[in-house]
């Protein structure tokens, strides 16, 4: 029996097997939906017409301290390449180590910044060293999934949009060979968008083009780049993300389908990035920086064909219209819609101080000089990767406190716990109140996200990340608390002693709440008139709130919920309000069409 043969790119269009195959394909990431609805929301883009699906694949999570792997339950990765299988779908695979994805530090751990040399995406040792070792542990896993052992995987990128940041030559060389020395034997490509299709690519590999609008003529461009090669479109953006305090990004649904009709028409493949956005759980959304540091929200819509919490839209419909034209065969019909309800609000009845909240942090550090997150002693000494870090040490006297933008990426203020100040980027200064007697300064920094795209990726150290001044005088003699709130932080904070709400809460403070649920069901939870923080949902972060919007609720999925009693945990800076609110639908604060900006920005 002879090999079988995979994806091939020999001439102007794709084969399979010996026989002509164009890809239609979308994103989903596992790491963005409950396991318990890969199914569903796989079942509804193999309904849409579509014959693939593309995944990243996030090392901090795979990865989340050095030579500590997970890959079971939500992380089950094989799993989830094999639901594909089973229901149909081929798998393009995009292993990174570099995802962007508008994900925290574009997927890389953060223990890689412990190095100060560290050069992130180049061939330094210390890089090459640890991907090598993960490496070793991810690539085996898949390759029994690829199409030649009977596995629906039929490509694997190199990497993502190197091109766009090309400070190595010899890297993308580095990546490939590490695939292919590993069992990668299916179609490889690169992906890159407008501005990095020139030095993306690599000898062997097929290139294919983010993109947007047909403006720039960046399909004429690749192929001119590989004459007598198939085109493909490996990120056709359906939307856009959002950032915090900036209106919500949506994209035209006719204009897209005008977009893809013309693709189509010109016998392009093409992968809707995304189909299904999902959600940035957790602490893990990345953050943009050319120039401005925007941190992006927990909500990973995207104004995809599928909303975060698994809808049809209309572009949905528009495309399924569409794509029916191009089968050969009748697509399967749509799975029907999830229910969702609106729960009866509820009352915040206890609290607990941050400050009380201490004695449950994971380690009290001391230093002379303040110590950046990743650089703190904890974890196994793999450092702090996410949340909040508090800073404290004694003042003597009054004057200008000087950030000299060492605060990573925003700072409360307090003195002897009162609230003086917010330092940012924007914010470097802030007067502190003269005072002969001894008190007590506390900072405490947030790790809004890590840049997940550009230059910028090898300085995002959080926290504090060097000196600050108190009338030009450095501050000495730091005690430092992590407060990364892990589920296990969340639990340990259980078991102390909660005030009722009846007496005037001390702030920043957790609140807590009891949701009784019959028959649990997905739903979105809002806080409006409070200010900002994060939710727990029986241990589960569902990930950021604030009231700068776009995003005005987060999603809940019925999963997490459970019958009778769901202990629901606000961590909030500023101000709280009695109730948590709930709603059947995303909602958001001012939208604006991406349709009508002229941008070629990035993925």
């Amino acid at each position: 029996m002879s090999e079988r043969q995979g994806l091939r790119a020999d001439s102007t269009h794709f084969t399979l097997d010996g026989a002509p195959f164009r890809i239609l394909g979308g994103s989903i990431h596992y790491f963005r939906v409950p396991r318990a609805y890969w199914r569903d929301r796989l079942l509804k883009l193999k309904a849409c017409g579509l014959n693939t699906l593309t995944t990243y694949v996030p090392w901090n999570l795979h990865e989340p301290e050095r030579g500590v792997y997970l890959f079971q339950e939500e992380l089950d990765l094989e799993a989830y390449i094999r639901l594909a299988g089973e229901l149909g779908l081929w798998v393009i695979l995009r292993p990174g180590p570099y995802i962007c994805a508008e994900w925290d530090l574009g997927g890389l751990p953060s223990w890689l910044l412990q190095d100060k040399k560290m050069k992130l995406r180049t061939t330094y040792s210390g890089f090459t060293s640890a991907v090598n070792s993960y490496f070793d542990k991810l690539i085996p896993r898949v390759t029994p999934l690829q199409y030649k052992n009977g596995g629906p995987i039929i490509a694997v990128q190199v990497e993502n949009e190197y091109g766009s940041y090309a400070k190595d030559e010899q890297y993308m060389s580095f990546i490939k060979e590490a695939l292919l020395s590993r069992g990668i034997s299916e179609l490889l490509l690169t992906s890159d968008n407008h501005d990095g299709m020139n030095c993306g690519g690599v000898d062997g590999v097929l290139q294919t083009v983010n993109l947007q609008k047909l403006t720039f003529g960046d399909v004429q461009h690749l192929a001119e780049l590989q004459p007598q090669k198939p085109l493909m479109v490996m990120e056709y953006w359906s939307g856009w993300f959002d950032v915090w305090g900036e209106p919500h990004h949506v994209f035209s649904a006719p204009e897209m389908i005008s977009i893809v009709r013309e693709l189509l028409d010109r016998g392009i493949s093409i992968n809707f990035y995304m189909f299904h956005g999902g959600t940035s759980f957790g602490f893990m959304n990345g953050a943009l920086d050319l120039g401005t540091y925007k941190p992006q929200t927990s909500s990973y819509d995207y104004d995809a064909p599928l909303t975060e919490s698994g809808d049809y839209t209309t572009k949905y419909h528009l495309l399924r219209s569409l794509l029916s034209t191009y089968s050969n065969e009748p697509i399967s019909e749509p799975p029907a819609v999830q229910s969702r309800r609106a729960y009866e609000p509820l009352t915040v009845t206890h609290y607990i101080s941050l400050w009380e909240s201490l004695q449950c942090a994971e380690t009290l550090f001391r230093a002379d000089d303040p110590v950046n997150m990743e650089s703190l002693p904890v974890n196994h000494n793999n450092g702090q990767s996410y949340g909040y870090t508090l800073y404290q040490t004694d003042i003597y006297s009054g004057g200008d406190l000087n950030s000299r933008n060492h605060v990573r990426d925003r700072a409360l203020v307090f003195i002897d716990r009162e609230l003086i100040g917010v330092l940012d980027y924007r914010t470097q200064k802030v007067k502190i109140p003269q005072s002969k007697s001894e008190r007590t300064l506390s900072l405490l920094v947030e790790n809004c996200g890590r840049v997940n795209y550009g230059p910028a990726l090898d300085n995002q150290q959080k926290g504090l990340v060097g000196d600050i001044t108190l009338d030009n005088v450095p501050l000495k003699k730091f005690t430092m608390h992590c407060l990364d709130m892990k589920t296990s932080f969340i639990n340990r904070l259980q078991s102390q002693k909660w005030t009722s709400v009846g007496t005037k809460p001390t702030y920043p403070a957790f609140f807590r709440g009891s949701l009784v649920v019959d028959q649990p069901t997905d739903t979105f939870l809002k806080l409006p008139n409070w200010n900002k923080g994060v939710v727990f949902v029986n241990g589960h972060n569902l990930g950021r709130h604030w009231s700068v919007g776009p995003q005005k609720a987060l999603y809940l999925p019925g999963p997490w919920l459970r019958s009778g009693d769901n202990e629901i945990v606000v961590f909030e800076e500023l101000k709280a309000a009695e109730t948590i609110s709930f709603a059947e639908n995303l909602e958001y604060g001012k939208t604006v069409d991406v349709s009508t900006q002229l941008f070629c920005t990035l993925i």
